[in-house]
């Protein structure tokens, strides 16, 4: 059973909804323009934001529901971790976009949202108090992935602290050229400058 759950939790992690949703109704390949992948923001850029929420609704689902059935079936941490990383790696490395995939924020949120909801609450809001003052949605990324293992420690989830480390080295390995981007000063915004709106 735990190797079946695992790669279920891979499987359902790499179904690319955004690619879907976006062709679907939009008829737009998020692939091929803004930042060139299927994740809710660059979604939400080409196809409108409403399109955006529903693709990161169910990118959260992706992590959530396979380590939501872990903890029926089993309770250990290990386990637990493993089909963490497994919907995580699957939604980055997804068999149906050649191995390619997204850059892990939502799905790891879904995860962690359902072995632990206090750290991953108090992250999400670290995360979106850093969009707003900022503007940068992968700023935001980045913070959460900084205070899951943060977080993790402060409520006393210290079995989550291996996972939420592996996990927040692999956001900031795809978040890379946004980092390159912000050293530079050239990162879009997720906000709309007034010269961009004319």
């Amino acid at each position: 059973m735990p190797i079946v759950l695992i790669l279920f939790a891979f499987f359902l992690g790499s179904v690319p909804f955004g690619l879907y949703i976006a062709k679907t109704f939009k008829n737009i390949d998020p692939r091929d323009d803004g930042s060139r992948n299927t994740g809710a923001t660059n979604v939400a850029r080409l196809c409108g934001f409403k399109y955006g929420v529903v693709v990161l609704a169910l990118d959260i689902l992706k992590g959530a529901v396979p380590v939501w059935m872990a903890s029926i079936w089993n309770d250990g941490w290990i386990l637990t971790s493993l089909v963490m990383l497994a919907a995580v790696l699957g939604h980055v490395y997804s068999p149906f976009l050649n191995w390619k995939g997204g850059k892990a924020v939502a799905t790891t949120l879904g995860a962690f949202m359902a072995a632990a909801f206090l750290p991953t609450l108090f992250s999400a809001v670290a995360c979106l108090a850093v969009i707003f003052l900022s503007g940068f949605v992968s700023m935001g990324s980045l913070t959460f992935a900084v205070c899951l293992p943060v977080f993790s420690l402060l409520t006393g989830n210290v079995h989550l602290i291996p996972i939420a480390v592996v996990l927040m080295a692999l956001m900031f390995w795809r978040h890379r050229e946004n980092i390159q981007r912000l050293a530079k000063g050239e990162e879009k915004p997720w906000r709309k400058s007034k010269h961009d709106a004319k």
